[in-house]
């Protein structure tokens, strides 16, 4: 105050994902910060409770992605049920109820099937609870124990012996090379991995392809290197590739032990077990995603471990308690792949009940959000939440030494798992703009004719007292990446219109276009509002689709 002769400094705290974790510690446990802003946060019961279940999905709906996101588009049927196996059926809807938004399966749909930090977070399991793996598959109650169950047609445990061991080195895994760039949401915890190797054994025998080998881990059963692992990369022809590791070992240390003849067994077990971990560890009952495994008593339905493992999995040694010690702004993304929705709402009900009301909390839902912080993420589906988060920044310091109170809290329901927010600005509130497209026949798919030039209609709706519409872009067609820049290469012009009562602002356009093949397309337009139509940095984006189908 001396030096720079201000007032008192005000501290602010904030961070995504496990930062957000650390950022409602701060916040909870010193009077330190004024005030914080955690985004796409989890609950205590998170870790490792919400990667096991997504990854189970990827191993149970592995063939049906593209029907399940086909029928939740625009212009589907909305049945996201229909057409898949009663197996397939019941595990979608146990994971929704869950949490697990379905649209987020776009992604599997794609071909891309990441496990995310699940490789990191096995190895803590195993230490912590490693009678789990083996009661799993033997114990009644467990689903591995049930031999109609698909676990059990999943599992696989393959032995073949080593004709040779090939050892060609490390891959660069760029960490080393100029500043490490793995610190966002979706990349800090790849830090924990053993660096990739190119290297791989040649085996006698292979498994068939149909095999699932997502997770498998490469057993050594006898010989020097008897009752080492490590994690398989993938198959190419008669070779095991050693994929990226994270144990104690370092993969070239246990090949050097290996010799042709030894045994080796290719074990999925582990990865499939874990996958259904959070259905033994039901917490307590503010955690509603879990009532589907509880009876009309509220006990468990299923046999539980010792403890919930999630409330000491979150790196800060304390699970939240939400006795906030300042003004605390939470942004969390309806498509988060990696963070169930709902534990913002869990977490707004945990402040309710231990300070007795949120007025010091500001609880904001960003449609068509996934769950990563990198201003690039963008394709025709989702936006980037990144404007939103500055503007949250900006709010929370406006709200802490100016005494401006932000902007009503987002409106939302909880239905089966899935935070459902209404269709208007004006009733959907907080910081998005609100984006649909049509057809000129005013619904959300047309039919056309190969070269009928064809009209879009898109409206957006800006919720009061976040600005103005200030940029609508278009893209007429699916991309095939999940990052992609240019995805919206065209800019339109829009005009803007009346706006209803509960918006400060509303926009419309038109724009035409025409397809020479025939094929289902999908028109998508990116919308931009502001407060500040000079600032580019808190620009905050939402999106509206509708589906084309030229015969």
């Amino acid at each position: 105050m001396e030096r720079y002769g201000c007032g008192r400094p005000f501290g602010y705290v904030y961070g995504g994902s496990g930062g957000g974790y650390k950022t409602m510690c701060c916040i909870e446990h010193s009077d330190c910060f004024d005030g914080a802003v955690p985004y796409v946060i989890g609950s205590p019961a998170s870790l490792p409770n919400t990667i096991c279940l997504h990854a189970q999905g990827q191993r149970t709906l592995r063939r049906v992605f593209g029907r399940i996101v086909d029928a939740l588009d625009a212009g589907g049927s909305g049945n996201m049920y229909e057409g898949l196996t009663a197996d397939e059926a019941a595990m979608l809807r146990e994971i929704t109820r869950l949490g697990f938004p379905p649209r987020a399966w776009y992604v599997e749909a794609m071909g891309v099937v990441d496990d995310g930090s699940l490789p990191v977070l096995i190895p803590g399991v195993r230490a912590a609870d490693p009678e789990y793996f083996r009661d799993f598959w033997t114990v009644p109650g467990y689903a591995g124990a049930d031999p109609d169950s698909n676990c059990v047609r999943d599992r696989l445990q393959f032995r073949s012996q080593v004709v040779s061991v090939h050892t060609l080195g490390q891959e660069d895994s760029g960490a080393d090379d100029g500043p490490d760039t793995r610190n966002g949401v979706d990349t800090a915890w790849k830090k924990l991995l053993t660096k990739g190797v190119r290297n791989f054994l040649e085996l006698e025998q292979v498994p068939p392809r149909d095999a699932y080998l997502k997770g498998c881990s490469i057993v050594v059963e006898d010989g020097e290197a008897a009752g080492s692992r490590m994690l398989l990369g993938r198959i190419e022809e008669n070779f095991a590739v050693v994929g990226m590791c994270f144990g104690a070992d370092h993969p070239e240390e246990i090949l050097a032990r290996i010799r042709p003849g030894d045994t080796v067994r290719l074990d999925n077990s582990d990865y499939i077990a874990i996958q259904s971990y959070y259905r033994y560890q039901v917490p307590d009952r503010s955690f509603h995603a879990w009532d589907q495994f509880r009876g009309t008593d509220g006990a468990p339905l299923t046999p539980q471990r010792a403890s919930v493992m999630g409330f000491h999995m979150n790196g800060t040694g304390y699970p939240q308690n939400g006795n906030l010690q300042g003004r605390t702004i939470v942004l969390e993304a309806l498509m988060d792949e990696s963070s169930c929705p709902w534990c913002a709402d869990w977490y707004r009900n945990k402040v309710i009940r231990t300070q007795g009301d949120d007025r010091n909390l500001r609880v904001y839902f960003m449609d068509h959000c996934m769950h990563g912080d990198e201003t690039g993420l963008g394709n025709s589906r989702v936006v980037n939440y990144m404007g939103a988060l500055r503007q949250a920044l900006l709010d929370v310091a406006d709200w802490v030494e100016k005494g401006r109170e932000p902007l009503p809290d987002t409106n939302y329901q909880i239905e089966e798992g899935i935070v459902r927010v209404p269709d208007t600005a004006a009733e959907r509130a907080g910081l998005q703009p609100v984006v649909q497209v049509t057809g000129e026949n005013g619904k959300d798919y047309v039919r056309v004719r190969t070269g009928q030039q064809v009209a879009v209609v898109a409206r957006a709706e800006v919720p009061a007292g976040q600005g103005e519409i200030v940029r609508m872009d278009l893209s007429w067609q699916d991309g095939d990446r999940l990052r992609d820049p240019e995805a919206f290469s065209e800019n339109v012009s829009f005009r803007h219109v009346a706006p209803a009562d509960g918006t400060s602002d509303a926009a419309a356009a038109t724009a035409v276009h025409r397809y020479e093949k025939p094929g289902t397309y999908f028109v998508s337009c990116r919308v931009m509002s502001s407060r500040d139509p000079e600032d580019p940095y808190t620009r905050v984006q939402n999106l509206g689709r509708c589906r084309i189908i030229v015969e």
